[in-house]
């Protein structure tokens, strides 16, 4: 769940996100059926994922774990087991039932996630990208070391820039 949380903030956030868009990121995620999103749905799921982004940013486990907290407490319910009428296999939620506003799922179950993954490993579980022209939400669940970047890609370009920078002949004034 935490890796579907951060694939939809990546494109609820960072590009211009459409219906086909996110549905495309929750069917890469396992999501079956009729998804009937909606440009109301949309919305709230920004809305949803500038707050989780919220938490991929903090600085600290305590800060995390304070954003998630209000997160949980504002939008998270009873947790109650589901398998969609049969039609999945059984699994936790934390919204208010198997009809509720995409908005409500994605921030309630995504809250819930990243939660576990701090309680897990103790840390903030991702981060931003460093790079100046990115700042991309990413998972950090290795170890070792926390990451900066969002992708190798992203680690080069910034590597070369700062390369390039230290290089450049200096012109005397």
């Amino acid at each position: 769940m935490a890796a579907r949380a951060v694939d939809l903030c990546v494109v609820l956030l960072h590009e211009q996100p459409s219906i086909e868009s996110v549905a495309r990121v929750l069917r890469d995620h396992g999501e079956t059926g009729d998804l009937d999103l909606s440009a109301n749905d949309l919305t709230a799921m920004r809305e949803a994922a500038a707050r989780l982004r919220e938490v991929l940013g903090a600085q600290t486990a305590d800060e995390a774990a304070a954003l998630l907290n209000r997160l949980l407490a504002g939008g998270a319910q009873t947790p109650r087991l589901t398998s969609h009428g049969g039609s999945t296999t059984w699994h936790l939620h934390v919204d208010s039932g198997d009809d509720a506003p995409w908005g409500e799922w994605f921030l309630a179950s995504s809250a819930m996630a990243l939660a576990v993954l701090l309680a897990d490993h103790q840390r903030v579980p991702g981060g931003l990208c460093a790079a100046r022209s990115c700042g991309r939400p990413f998972l950090d669940l290795g170890g070792g070391s926390p990451r900066r970047y969002c992708s190798a890609r992203c680690a080069t370009r910034e590597r070369v820039a700062a390369h390039r920078s230290r290089s450049s002949p200096r012109v005397p004034t």
